[in-house]
């Protein structure tokens, strides 16, 4: 039975959906751009989860499939990790160790895994991949159950120089079956395409690129003594299990070599997969999809505070006629809801056919991923929606509030002067906020270097820019239009008074703006920033002609090959040639790389600072440290350090020089001679070359380009051309900020077009009398885009100047979590850019209001309330 207080509150809810019913019918336009933007938003953030979850169970897939007959490996147990990487360095088995594992109960079939560095080179003489992704070599396991690799042409490799290839690889670098090309292992080596594999089914594993030799080449290339393997894989006899295979492998290994199941290492290479790349991948895209939605979350109050404010008399009359306040409140958060679930669902299906879109394009552009269906989890579906929904209803929550405050006699009142953006309390909260976000960023990267703190700052100076928006704008918009009254007469003037007219509604239509380029402000400044570094480094600390290096970065390439610096020292117009070799020990218990060099050339063709100590009495038994390092260990000259090395050997030796600079040399310095006993496969990452007195630049050059072609034709570049082909990934980077980014700026046009567009219509009866004292179509039109522009002008500026603070804040506070030293840069040419952008956008975003003010007929315009 229904009480007449349940009766009463179902009539309410009703009526309250009946208002809002009404009222979405009859102004869809007004919430069209409303639409878009949470469809945008919830769109990109579904279609990142999509693919993200489709990335992970497609490598789940191709690992489980390449190595599905390995049901146990045997490896090393122990690794070492140098700060900074993600996976460490593990030792080495024996590959006398195939038979003790043969010879135990259950084992079916073993074989030695050698794995190395080796890229390929093309047709075009260009090597293939090395930006990123590892380029693999190893020996070509017979054993088709134990080997990830599948025959798909050819044969396997028989002789000496032959090799197969995976058919991804192949294809990237114009190579086929019978085609004599040349691996860099570092050295380089002639070799012969006799075979094309495949990785699970696939053509390769994305860009990693793989080449497989006879056993003989891999041990004789890629590793520094023979019988030396990465791990050996094992195949038990039909019904024994993986883990009690693992059981009985355990007790006839020896100390320091382990077992795991063939399942465990499968999901050790996802997770590498996802460690390196697609948590990675993953954050860098979530991250701009919440910067879209908190661009849309300022869009979508801005709509509704307007649609509110031009309610008022309506609301009003529903007060008078009996409507209480929180009918009013729900009638206005119903519509917001029916758009945030509309839009979020569309925004769903959106965001599959962008993942789906991603899926295909990848490919198309270099990035092979696994095929496979899309996944989508429930979690991909719900979270996108929840946001969608939350947002929307968030921002209209505060408009919704205010309509439901409306006093039923604003219905008699005229449109009251929004005078809000002006009101001191606002000022003293913003001003308050602002020197607060100062303080706190100031002091986590000036006096008490906190990345946490200068995040906080950051995101202080981010509110107080949003409180004082209304309050800045007046003055802004001002000084902005200015110009416009001499440049465009009485038009100029019009959409100047237009868009003072009221601070707060321009503020927060140009606050999504605002955030946008801020964001794009940010990165441009650090990544000129990081060019910058990158330039200062070279330029302090590389004192010679050119440098011989390979273009890859990250884990990818093969490095350069150790005869490499003295073939070229020996070339007559060169002074000093040095290699820079990477090894990896523990230092007193520490993971840590190290550089192994020739001291005394090093010390000729770097600046190393204030050097205590000798040198060049390395030795075998000798390192060089850097000051920084020295003072954090407790370490002098003549003291001793412990390093351990992969191969589990352990040494001390004595720190005989402590230098002052590290950033190209690295902290820590022994000799090749000191690396020999424990190298594993050897290769240098950069060559400095000296030019001999009076040589010139480009004869020098030339001699240097001649003895590296023997070597697999590396790039020899100036000191200029070292540092930006340092900086390329940087410029890479940049390109794909600002096409996410492009995101977030269009769902910022849109708030701006919207905004427009409803204050055309507020402003119906004030246009139609422009029109009929003599204001022309054109210049009507030109009025509203100048208007839209002066908004865009304001966001733009507040954003370029929040965007470069925050730049400068990031750039600091790397510097305080680096050991390096960041240079700050302003790139006056690129953030023009993004003013004249900026201000384009606005233009744009003002074309088709524009175009809907001038169609108003005239007498209609005058006749409206």
């Amino acid at each position: 039975m229904n009480t007449p207080g349940k009766q009463g509150r179902t009539s309410s809810a009703r009526a309250s959906l009946s208002l809002s019913a009404s009222s979405l019918r009859a102004h869809k336009r007004r919430f069209a751009g409303t639409f878009l933007a949470v469809l945008l938003g919830v769109a990109f953030l579904a279609g990142t989860l999509v693919m993200g979850d489709t990335l992970r169970a497609s490598f789940d897939s191709l690992f489980g499939n390449a190595t599905a007959g390995t049901d146990a490996v045997v490896r090393g147990a122990d690794t070492i990790t140098t700060p900074g990487e993600s996976q460490g360095v593990r030792k080495p088995v024996g590959t006398a160790l195939v038979g003790t594992v043969e010879a135990v109960p259950g084992v079916a079939a073993a074989a030695p895994d050698i794995k190395g560095a080796g890229q390929l080179v093309g047709r075009d003489g260009e090597p293939i991949g090395g930006q990123g992704p590892p380029t693999l070599a190893g020996n070509w396991i017979d054993d088709p159950d134990l080997n990830p690799y599948r025959l798909a042409e050819g044969r396997a490799p028989a002789r000496s120089g032959e090799v197969v290839v995976n058919r991804g690889a192949a294809e990237k670098g114009g190579l086929r079956l019978g085609d004599t090309t040349v691996l860099r292992t570092p050295d380089p080596v002639r070799v012969t395409v006799v075979g094309l594999a495949t990785f699970g089914g696939e053509d390769g594993m994305a860009q990693v690129t793989f080449t497989g030799m006879t056993r003989a080449d891999a041990e004789k290339y890629l590793t520094a003594r023979p019988g030396q393997a990465a791990s050996i894989v094992v195949r038990a006899d039909p019904g024994v299990g993986e883990r009690e295979l693992v059981d009985r492998l355990t007790p006839a290994l020896p100390t320091g070599v382990e077992a795991i199941t063939g399942q465990e290492s499968a999901r050790e290479n996802t997770d590498m997969i996802a460690s390196q790349f697609l948590t990675v991948f993953t954050t860098f895209l979530l991250v701009f999809s919440g910067v879209a939605l908190l661009v849309a979350t300022f869009s979508i109050h801005n709509t509704f505070a307007i649609v509110v404010a031009q309610r008022t008399r309506e609301n009003a009359l529903l007060r008078a006629l009996g409507a209480s306040r929180r009918q009013i409140t729900a009638v206005t958060l119903i519509e917001a809801a029916v758009v945030a679930v509309t839009a979020s669902a569309v925004g769903l299906a959106g965001g599959v056919g962008i993942a789906a879109g991603l899926q295909a394009l990848f490919p198309a552009i270099g990035f092979p991923f696994p095929e496979g269906d899309l996944v989508i989890t429930g979690l991909s579906l719900a979270l996108p929606l929840a946001v969608g929904v939350l947002v929307c209803l968030g921002s209209a929550l505060l408009p919704a509030v205010r309509a439901g405050r409306t006093a039923p006699l604003a219905a008699l009142r005229e449109t009251a002067v929004d005078t809000s953006g002006a009101s001191r309390s606002r000022a003293v909260t913003g001003a308050g906020l602002l020197a607060l976000a100062v303080a706190v960023t100031l002091t986590g990267v000036l006096v008490a270097p906190s990345v946490w703190l200068a995040g906080s700052g950051a995101a202080l100076a981010l509110a107080a820019f949003v409180v004082l928006g209304p309050v800045a704008s007046t003055t802004a918009v001002r000084v902005l239009g200015s110009p416009l009254g001499r440049l465009r007469g009485v038009t100029g003037a019009l959409a100047r008074r237009n868009a003072l007219r009221s601070p707060k509604r321009t503020a927060a239509t140009a606050s999504a703006l605002m955030i946008g380029v801020a964001v794009v402000a940010l990165f441009t400044v650090f990544g000129a920033s990081l060019k910058a570094t990158m330039d200062q480094t070279v330029s302090r600390s590389f004192a010679g002609d050119v440098a011989v290096s390979t273009p890859s970065f990250g884990a990818g390439g093969s490095g350069l090959s150790p005869r490499l610096a003295p073939a070229v020292a020996a070339l007559p117009e060169v002074d000093t040639a040095v290699g820079l070799g990477r090894g990896v020990a523990e230092v007193d218990g520490r993971g840590r790389a190290l550089t192994v060099t020739d001291p005394a050339a090093l010390e000729r063709s770097f600046d190393l600072g204030a050097v205590e100590g000798n040198l060049r009495a390395l030795g075998a038994d000798g390192i060089a440290i850097t000051r920084e390092e020295a003072d954090r260990q407790g370490l002098a000259p003549g003291d001793t350090a412990r390093l351990t090395f992969t191969d589990g050997r352990a040494a001390p030796f004595t720190v005989r020089a402590v230098y002052g600079q590290s950033e190209l040399v690295g902290d820590y310095v022994i000799t090749r001679a000191a690396w020999a006993p424990h190298r594993t496969q050897d290769a240098d990452t950069l060559v400095a070359v000296t030019f001999a007195d009076g040589v010139g630049a480009d004869t020098g050059k030339a001699a240097v380009e001649q003895v590296a072609e023997r070597f697999g034709n590396p790039d020899v570049q100036t000191r200029d051309e070292y540092a930006r082909s340092s900086a390329g990934g940087i410029d890479m980077m940049l390109t794909l900020v600002y096409a996410l980014l492009a995101l977030a700026v269009l769902i910022a046009l849109l708030g701006i077009a919207n905004t427009l567009t409803l204050a055309v219509h507020e402003r119906t009866r004030e246009l139609g009398l422009l029109r009929a004292v003599g204001q022309t179509r054109s210049q009507l039109r030109a009025m509203v885009r100048w208007e839209s522009v002066l908004v865009a002008a304001f966001g733009t500026a507040g954003g370029l100047l929040l965007g470069t603070f925050l730049g400068w804040v990031l750039v600091r506070a790397s510097d305080g979590a680096s050991d390096s030293a960041f240079a700050f840069a302003l790139p006056p040419a690129q953030l023009a850019v993004v003013a004249l952008v900026g201000l384009a956008a606005g233009a744009l975003a003002g074309l088709r209001p524009a175009r809907r003010a001038a169609r108003l007929d005239v007498l209609r315009a005058i006749a409206t309330e």
